[in-house]
């Protein structure tokens, strides 16, 4: 996905098809540096369980991440996005093991707009559950 998308050579109902992210826990120690979130859930499995997490889970903002690098990927221009966001649905649980999670995103372009933008709408999913909800991003096309 990393040819510039034509706004002439979209359609309404287009789907984009999904893409896999594998996360495991050293990703969400390295965002946890980059970020400044550091809170233990997202880090100690004991201290998540303590609290009541079935494990340690991903940052909500890592997610939206994965969602935001489908779109640009897509787009072929991380700058072409001019309008995200989502609303967090379920969590990423990332058991500490080889595997890790894998967040599944896919899109479908729902409407056109002036000036060469389109809506894309978003799906992302761990296993059969939607992490993130009212997934949108506004995408200015060439």
């Amino acid at each position: 996905m990393s040819a510039v998308v034509k706004y002439d050579e979209i359609e309404v109902g287009q789907e984009i098809p999904a893409v896999d992210y594998t996360v495991r826990r050293v990703d969400l120690v390295m965002y946890a540096g980059a970020s400044g979130d550091f809170n233990q859930i997202h880090w100690n499995e004991r201290f998540a369980k303590m609290v009541g997490l079935p494990d340690v889970i991903a940052h909500g903002m890592y997610t939206m991440a994965q969602a935001g690098r489908f779109v640009t990927d897509w787009a072929g221009d991380p700058g072409a996005v001019v309008d995200f966001g989502v609303r967090f649905s379920s969590m990423v649980v990332v058991p500490d093991d080889d595997r890790g999670a894998t967040i599944s995103v896919s899109g479908v372009v729902e409407e056109k707009l002036e000036d060469k933008r389109v809506v894309v709408g978003l799906t992302a999913k761990s296993g059969d559950t939607r992490v993130l909800s009212k997934a949108r991003a506004v995408v200015q096309l060439a």
